[in-house]
C-alpha cells in the first residue's frame, strides 16, 4: 500500500505596528471609518511618489535578526504587477530581486524533538486594500485605509510535515513578533495572515510533488484543518490516476474544505522591476548592530531565567511567558511584593480564569502592577 507524505511551505504576512503606512503619512490606526485613512500616495493617484518609512525598515531588520537571517546589505524595492480591485496603483511595491533578508531559521518542538524550520526569505511590501462584500445590497465596497499599510512576508522553506508542525512555526512567529513590539499579530484584525503551500509526494521520493496555495488564513485552527483537508484531498486524486492542477484556493472554514479561486501565478506573471521612485538602500555593520543590540528577551530565554532567578517550576514559567504583556506584569510585580511563587499564582488561577471568562487574550490583560501586588501582600497578612 502506498503511503503518502505532506509537504508544507508557508507565506506569512505580518502587519507592522508603526504610526504611519510605509510610503505615506497615512495613519494605521485599526478601526477607523471607511476611507478616512488614506491620501493620493496610499489611493494610487498617478504622479503620487512615495516615501519610505525609516521605522519599518528598523522594524524588519529586527525581525531579520531575531529570525537568525543573513542580511542583504543592499537592498531594492520592485513593482509586483497585477491587477485586483483594491489594488489602486494596479502593482505592489515589495522586494524581488534584492530583499532585506534570506536564509533563516526557527526551531520549533515536535513530537519526535527539536525540528528547525527554514525561512527562505523576509521582504518588505505595501498591503492592498480592503473588499467589503455587501451581499444584502448585492454589491462589494473597498476601504483604502488598509493599503499601504506596512508588512513583512516570511517565506519559509517546505520543511513542515504536518498540521502540527504548521501550528508550532506560527506559535513561535507570532511570539518572537509580539515580543519584538513589531505587531500585535491579532489574526481576527488582520495582523497576521498565512498562506499555505501544499503538495503531496509518495514517502520516500526526493522530488516535490505539485503544489496547490491556500490563501489568507487567520486562524491556526483554519491552518492546521486546511493543511489536513487538502492534504487528503490531492491523495485521493492521486490514488484514483489524476494529477494534480497547481492553482490557487481559498478556505471555507464552514465546509471544511478548499475552493479553487483561479490558476496559480507564476512568477513572470508579476513582470516585475525595479521600481524607479525608490533608491536602494545601504544596511551598514552599525545599523544592525544597533538594532541587535536592542533586542528584547525572549521567551525562550525567560523562561530559563525565571526558574533560576525565581525558583519557579517549568510549567510555571511557560504559561507566564506566552504572553509578553503576561511576563511584564509578572516580573513588575514580582520585584514589588518579592512574592514570585504567589505572584505566578494568582496569575495562572484567577487572571486566566477572569481571561476566560470574558473571552479574553492574555495580551489583553490590563492589571496594574502595584494594585497586584497590593492584594497578594493583603492576602498574606
Amino acid at each position: 500500500m502506498e503511503v503518502y507524505e505532506t509537504v508544507v511551505g508557508l507565506e506569512v504576512h505580518v502587519e507592522l505596528s508603526t504610526d504611519s503606512k510605509i510610503y505615506c503619512g497615512c495613519s494605521t490606526g485599526f478601526g477607523s471609518k471607511p476611507n478616512s485613512n488614506i491620501c493620493p500616495v496610499c489611493a494610487g493617484m498617478p504622479g503620487a511618489l512615495p516615501v519610505l518609512n525609516k521605522k519599518v525598515v528598523e522594524y524588519a531588520l529586527a525581525a531579520a535578526i531575531a529570525l537568525n537571517c543573513n542580511i542583504n546589505k543592499t537592498i531594492m524595492f520592485d513593482r509586483k504587477n497585477y491587477f485586483y480591485p483594491d489594488l489602486p496603483k494596479g502593482y505592489q511595491i515589495s522586494q524581488f530581486y534584492f530583499p532585506l533578508a534570506k536564509n533563516g531559521k526557527i526551531t520549533i518542538n515536535t513530537e519526535s524533538g527539536e525540528k528547525i524550520i527554514g525561512i527562505r526569505e523576509l521582504h518588505m511590501e505595501d498591503d492592498a486594500g480592503k473588499l467589503i462584500h455587501d451581499t444584502a445590497s448585492k454589491r462589494t465596497l473597498i476601504d483604502f485605509n488598509r493599503s499601504g499599510i506596512p508588512l513583512i512576508e516570511i517565506v519559509t522553506e517546505p520543511d513542515i510535515r504536518s498540521p502540527k508542525e504548521a501550528v508550532a512555526f506560527l506559535d513561535k512567529l507570532k511570539m518572537i513578533m509580539t515580543y519584538l513590539g513589531i505587531s500585535d499579530c491579532k489574526m481576527q484584525e488582520g495582523s497576521l495572515r498565512v498562506d499555505i503551500n501544499i503538495s503531496v509526494r509518495k514517502t520516500g521520493d526526493e522530488l516535490l510533488g505539485t503544489r496547490t496555495e491556500i490563501k489568507n488564513l487567520n486562524s491556526f485552527k483554519a491552518v492546521a484543518r486546511a493543511i489536513e483537508s487538502e492534504s487528503i484531498r490531492q491523495i485521493e486524486l492521486l490514488k484514483a490516476g489524476n494529477k494534480i492542477v497547481r492553482e490557487t484556493r481559498r478556505w471555507d472554514d464552514v465546509r471544511n474544505m478548499s475552493i479553487r479561486m483561479r490558476s496559480k501565478e507564476e512568477t513572470q506573471d508579476y513582470c516585475y522591476f525595479t521600481e524607479p521612485n525608490l533608491l536602494p538602500i545601504e544596511i551598514s555593520h552599525e545599523w544592525i548592530n544597533r538594532i541587535r543590540t536592542s533586542l528584547p528577551e525572549f521567551r525562550d530565554d525567560k523562561i530559563i531565567r525565571y526558574q533560576k532567578e525565581y525558583k519557579l517550576p517549568e510549567y510555571d514559567a511557560k504559561v507566564l511567558t506566552s504572553s509578553k504583556k503576561m511576563a511584564d506584569l509578572f516580573e513588575k510585580t514580582a520585584d514589588l511584593c518579592k512574592m514570585p511563587k504567589e505572584v505566578s499564582n494568582w496569575l495562572m488561577v484567577e487572571g486566566m480564569k477572569i481571561l476566560n471568562e470574558k473571552g479574553m487574550e492574555a495580551d489583553d490583560i490590563d492589571t496594574e502592577p502595584d494594585r497586584l501586588s497590593k492584594l497578594i501582600l493583603m492576602v498574606e497578612q
